[in-house]
């Protein structure tokens, strides 16, 4: 059975959590749950994980974890990112070619046992690319993902690869693939959402 015992308290709309929970995941569930649930904006999270099992997994035993996840199991360019581990802590540095795969890696490591928190300092080595060249490949992109929703769609990219998305989705599943479509594509930096949802008529 998992390690899992929390407390929330409330002061002058601060959400204050505590206790323990099993893995770096489920600290990271809790935290998203008083954020959605909770009207405060801030939430402190002060949930302690705690490994269940007799052997306490070291900082080598979870940083060969990490390299072995980052090379086998998720397709990142993996010989670009380091990571150190202090204390249960990691912390993911050097570089990767789209924002997808940022929080590609984040994901698959903070299951890891052992894994208490994870930094990730990931940057985004994005290389320059014309406006237009990037514009044209979001909204080709947007019309393999949604058809009907992508002819609504306005689609602007500024020099230094910030895009704004804006117009109409009938759904948040239909959101999220929209903005991960722009998200995902080469050259873009930055999204801006201005999408709003409509029922279909």
């Amino acid at each position: 059975m998992e390690e899992t015992e929390v407390g929330v308290e409330v002061d002058q709309g601060v959400v204050t959590l505590t206790g323990t929970v099993s893995s770096y995941a489920n600290r990271m569930a809790v935290e998203e749950v008083a954020h959605r649930v909770a009207s405060g904006l801030d939430v402190g999270n002060d949930i302690e994980v705690v490994i269940p099992g007799s052997r306490k997994r070291t900082d080598t035993d979870i940083a060969q974890a990490v390299r072995w996840v980052l090379t086998y199991d998720i397709e990142v360019p993996h010989e670009r990112i380091q990571s150190t581990v202090a204390d249960g802590v990691l912390t993911l540095s050097g570089s990767v070619d789209f924002r997808l795969q940022r929080g590609d890696a984040e994901r698959a490591v903070n299951r890891l046992a052992g894994v208490r928190k994870v930094i990730n300092s990931l940057t985004v080595s994005v290389a320059p690319r014309r406006p237009e060249e990037v514009r044209r490949e979001i909204e080709a992109a947007l019309e393999r993902r949604a058809d009907r929703t992508a002819k609504l769609l306005h689609v602007a990219v500024r020099d230094d690869g910030e895009v704004t998305l804006s117009g109409p989705v009938h759904s948040w599943p239909e959101r999220r693939a929209v903005l991960g479509a722009a998200r995902a594509t080469p050259g873009v930096r930055a999204v801006n959402d201005r999408l709003r949802i409509e029922a279909y008529a």
